[in-house]
């Protein structure tokens, strides 16, 4: 079996937003929880969320990431396809504001 990367992306919430209530966030993580459940011992990494991305580029040069990526997930699968499949039923897609999920495979490291 392969590798896959999920990369998540979600917009910002305005700065006025208000913050989910503990219980909203406790509803999203058992979405969430369900879904690994789902995914079982092919889970690699659950993964974390992520902010603040910053772009490092030739010669020191830095700026703010492009495109927000808000989280990532690790697992394995026996193709693309398999792995699309688990992306498309993920909760992050019910999310508010358009969130979107890449899937990308992992690919082995020449001599490691």
């Amino acid at each position: 079996m392969a590798k896959y990367v999920f990369v998540y992306h979600a917009p910002m919430p305005p700065a006025d937003a208000m913050p989910p209530s503990a219980e909203e966030t406790q509803a999203v993580m058992g979405e969430w929880m369900k879904w690994a459940g789902q995914v079982g011992d092919d889970m690699v990494d659950f993964g974390t969320p992520l902010a603040g991305g910053v772009r490092v580029m030739p010669g020191g040069l830095t700026a703010p990431s492009e495109r927000e990526v808000t989280g990532y997930t690790i697992i394995e699968a026996d193709d693309m396809d398999a792995a699309v499949e688990l992306a498309k039923v993920h909760p992050h897609l019910n999310m508010p504001g358009g969130c979107e999920i890449e899937v990308h495979e992992a690919q082995a490291v020449p001599g490691m």
